[in-house]
């Protein structure tokens, strides 16, 4: 039996100032549910506060059904009426918004007290270039930097719960919350505290009245919108600042006086607008508007950076004369727009730099206005003309000015060109399959969906003629099986331009499925056969790309198959990539959750399979992701540079590591502690087919959970299902699967068949005293990498699942066998991790994580038991004619919305 745990010592833990943040903001949202609603509903979200909190006293909560403390707490809630239950929803999911903020603050804080103390972060750029440098030497890292390439790509994949609107209000939050931590010695000019209270209590008020729930469905421009928003924020002004933390590592005290040596290393893609896989509404015309915000956005942030830097360049002509060049160009300007410049000289005499960036800053808006005769043709003659005036500067000698601020700009327009993210393209091998044959074919008139293929391909070629190949030129090809279905994008692009110039691809293969992964190579040997691609690697780009899915895989064969076929398949491709002499990116597409390859970012890049990285990491990024790790400076820069260092150290592996954890270090696909693979794949794909596979599983999952119901969320534009009713898990999209498991409290695309895997290893069923299978397990989990993340990730969805709350919503299925195994495979794969691991109880080794989700999890449960009413009225035969069905439904979106929130995951 574990130990008691003791939620007062938890929060005791908690730091200070977190504690401060996390009253203020509590104790101003029970005013503002008193002002508002009256002392009635305050009183009756802390009876159900305290209630839950209650429940959790001890280690063993009665909270599962037939239990008396869990019933009675179930009782409470179906007490009240449906408008008083919905106000007690919005209440809490209002309080989760508000506590998350505390804790992104105190993230914040964290870092800073860190970087304060004067030692490199763990996982930093400073660390990992010098155990390079220690191992490999100077040359090494700069080799690794000439092909350093990171590349987040967006998409618009719908995990992002929250609506714009109450983001946009907890933004305002964040700022009134921020004020505080500055009051230290502010001087004057400063708001009082009263007045910081006064205007958090106003934004709480609105908070609260804000409608938690979209009335209207999202469109695919109000997805492209929504990202723009954090480039706008946070990235355009993050990416300069994490190479100048690289730069500082490589050139020390020199650095902002000497050119730089770090490459623009960061490309940013986005799907948003372009993936129209399973998403009818992304058409080409959405397409093109895409790419049009994008640029408007990038020439916005590069106009307005250019003027800044301009407007406080007032270095004269005396102290630091311009160059040759500088000033032919200056005269040139003057020739070409006399008017202007004269404007321009009058406002700065006799600063020639200034001046110049001044006409820079006029012809970036002249470009996204489309003025012709002032506009760039392109990015590249930007950079030319400040590279220009960077180069006058350090011939005057004012090396500061420089590499300065100016270098900022420039590698800001070096990684976001004119067209801001690489939009690339998604679609469905069986559609251009489709498509082929209806253009192939003798007469009849193409379908609309094969109109709409061809008007992509000419939408693609106009995105490449307005703002250059690197806007738009990647095509993915999702359920790639042979290379015919990469040889036909290729020939419906042909097809699509009668008489014209084909846009430029590289076609992308997407693996998803197990059989895919498994042929991964041979489709790769196809395509080196395929005329387009043989023209590509024989001009001297000896480089292509492919995409795995760990969505579909993870769904199809459970996560512990998905985790160990993916990485057979990334070890078997960097194989053939190194005997073809092919530069092979990687493209990983995960999920924010840990049932879709989530987890944290910089372990999982160091845990890929040796030779697969290789300087190159390609990931997609997502709804609330985006939100997590771009919605503050702060953080955006701790993630760039987590990832960055894991990037370089994986493309280097050490020789020896003992300073880490196991799985964070690379290990060769042969090593004789994967010899437990096969094993544990076994039985755990075993166990999980035998539960999916179940008859009448999937009827059985509807029905525990709120699946159906998910789209009435509206968080994206992209249908949730492939199919008009699901009634297997192919028909099933991976988001919701994972999306409506967490809800359930269950999580099991987290760790579902796991146990079964150890336990076939270890010879027994959970009776985990230790013997050669067990402390075979220990090994290997200590030194295979694979094995530790695996287990790791699992052990956090474990301690996010509640088995107790989670056998309420087994119990509205009916099935108590399928319950059972649910129940089973939970007890076994939670004993024999703790027992591989060593911990005494999950997250053992992760105490503030572990602090955070017991402190959360009374909060959540409050949420779930509401759900659960919600669920069991909505499943009654009878709910379709009842006149309370709106509000029964509007109550589970509102529990939807807030578990989401709670629990800090969606999909």
């Amino acid at each position: 039996m574990l130990p008691a745990v003791s939620r007062e010592s938890d929060r005791q833990q908690m730091p200070q100032q977190m504690r401060r943040d996390v009253r203020l903001l509590g104790d101003l949202l029970g005013e503002v549910l008193r002002e508002s609603e009256g002392d009635d509903l305050l009183a009756d979200v802390e009876r159900l506060r305290l209630a839950v909190i209650e429940a959790r006293r001890g280690p063993d909560p009665g909270l599962e059904p037939g239990d008396p403390v869990g019933d009675e707490i179930a009782e409470l809630v179906a007490s009240w009426p449906l408008d008083r239950a919905e106000l007690v929803a919005r209440a809490f999911t209002v309080y989760f918004h508000l506590a998350n903020l505390a804790e992104e603050h105190q993230r914040v804080r964290t870092l800073s007290e860190r970087e304060a103390g004067g030692g490199p972060l763990r996982e930093s750029l400073a660390l990992a270039v010098a155990e390079i440098r220690g191992e490999r030497g100077s040359v090494r890292v700069s080799e690794l930097l000439a092909g350093l390439r990171v590349h987040p790509v967006w998409t618009a994949h719908p995990t992002e719960a929250r609506r714009r609107a109450v983001t946009s209000s907890l933004r305002r939050i964040s700022r009134l919350l921020a004020s505080l931590d500055r009051r230290t010695g502010a001087g004057p000019a400063a708001e009082p505290p009263a007045e910081v209270r006064r205007r958090l209590h106003e934004q709480i008020d609105l908070l609260w009245r804000t409608s938690q729930l979209r009335v209207k469905a999202m469109e695919p421009l109000d997805e492209v919108r929504t990202v723009m928003a954090a480039f706008d924020e946070t990235l355009f002004r993050v990416v300069p600042l994490v190479y100048r933390t690289l730069d500082q590592v490589l050139t020390g005290p020199a650095c902002g006086a000497v050119p730089p040596v770090v490459p623009a290393y960061l490309r940013i893609g986005s799907w948003v607008g372009g993936d129209r896989d399973g998403n009818p509404f992304v058409t080409a015309q959405v397409t093109r508007e895409t790419a049009v915000i994008q640029a408007d956005h990038a020439l916005r942030a590069l106009a307005n950076a250019t003027e800044a830097i301009g407007r406080a360049l007032t270095a004269d002509a005396g102290t630091t004369p311009p160059s040759p060049a500088l000033s032919r160009a200056l005269s040139d300007a003057e020739a070409a727009h006399p008017e202007l410049l004269a404007e321009i000289m009058a406002r700065s005499p006799q600063e020639p730099h200034r001046a110049f960036l001044l006409f820079l800053t006029e012809r970036c808006q002249a470009t996204r206005l489309r003025h012709a005769d002032l506009a760039y043709g392109s990015a590249a003659e930007f950079l030319a003309d400040l590279r220009l005036v960077q180069d006058s500067l350090a011939a005057a000698g004012a090396n500061r000015l420089a590499f300065g601020e100016l270098q900022h700009l420039i590698w800001q327009a070096e990684t976001f060109g004119f067209h801001l993210a690489e939009l690339e393209v998604r679609q469905h091998s069986e559609v251009h399959a489709r498509a082929l044959a209806e253009v192939a074919g003798v007469g009849g008139e193409p379908s609309a969906q094969t109109q709409e293929v061809l008007a992509t391909f000419r939408v693609i070629a106009w995105i490449q003629s307005r703002f250059g190949e690197r806007a738009c030129r990647r095509y993915v090809v999702s359920f790639t099986r042979s290379a015919a279905d990469i040889a036909a994008v290729y020939e419906l692009a042909r097809l699509a331009m009668p008489g014209g110039r084909a846009p430029v691809l590289d076609v992308v293969p997407l693996f998803e499925s197990g059989a895919d992964l498994g042929n991964a190579v041979p489709v790769l040997d196809g395509m080196l056969e395929l005329a387009p691609v043989a023209a590509k690697l024989a001009g001297g780009t000896r480089a292509l790309e492919v995409m795995l899915g760990y969505s579909d895989s993870a769904k199809e064969l459970g996560p512990v198959s998905a985790t160990l076929r993916l990485f057979r398949a990334q070890a078997a491709m960097a194989a053939w990539a190194a005997a073809n002499d092919v530069a092979l990116t990687l493209f990983h597409g995960r999920g924010g959750a840990l049932g879709r390859g989530g987890g944290p970012a910089g372990r999982a890049v160091l845990a890929q399979a040796p030779g697969s990285v290789a300087g190159r990491f390609k990931v997609t990024e997502q709804g609330e992701v985006i939100s997590a790790r771009y919605g503050h400076l702060a953080i955006a820069h701790r993630h760039l540079e987590q990832v960055t260092s894991a990037v370089l150290l994986a493309s280097a592996p050490s020789r020896r590591r003992a300073d880490v954890r196991p799985e964070e270090q690379a290990a060769p696909v042969d090593d004789p502690a994967a010899a437990v693979a096969d094993r544990i794949e076994a039985a755990a794909l075993r166990a999980y087919q035998n539960l999916v596979g179940a008859e009448g599983f999937a009827a059985w999952f509807a029905r525990i959970s709120p699946l159906e119901e998910i789209s009435g969320l509206r968080i994206g534009s992209r249908p949730a299902r492939r199919a008009a009713a699901v009634t297997g898990l192919a028909e099933l999209r991976a988001i919701p699967w994972v999306f409506a498991w967490s809800q359930t409290r269950v999580n099991l695309p987290g760790w579902y068949g796991l146990g079964s895997g150890l336990a076939a290893v270890a010879g027994m069923n959970g009776d985990a005293e230790g013997g050669g299978g067990l402390d075979e397990l220990r090994r290997a989990y200590r030194e295979w990498p694979l094995l530790a993340v695996l287990l790791d990730n699992a052990e956090m969805s474990l301690a996010k699942t509640d088995r107790h709350i989670g056998a309420r919503y087994l119990a509205l299925g009916g099935r108590s066998d399928l319950t059972a195994l649910v129940l089973e495979e939970y007890d076994l794969t939670r004993r024999l991790v703790l027992a591989v691991t060593g911990h005494d109880r999950l997250l053992a080794d992760r105490p503030v994580l572990s602090r955070a989700v017991a402190l959360r999890d009374p909060y959540v449960d409050a949420l779930s038991y509401l759900q659960v009413r919600a669920l069991a009225a909505l499943r009654d035969p009878g709910a379709a004619e009842s006149p309370d069905r709106p509000r029964l439904e509007r109550l589970l979106l509102l529990s939807v919305n807030g578990v989401a929130a709670g629990l800090q995951n969606t999909g």
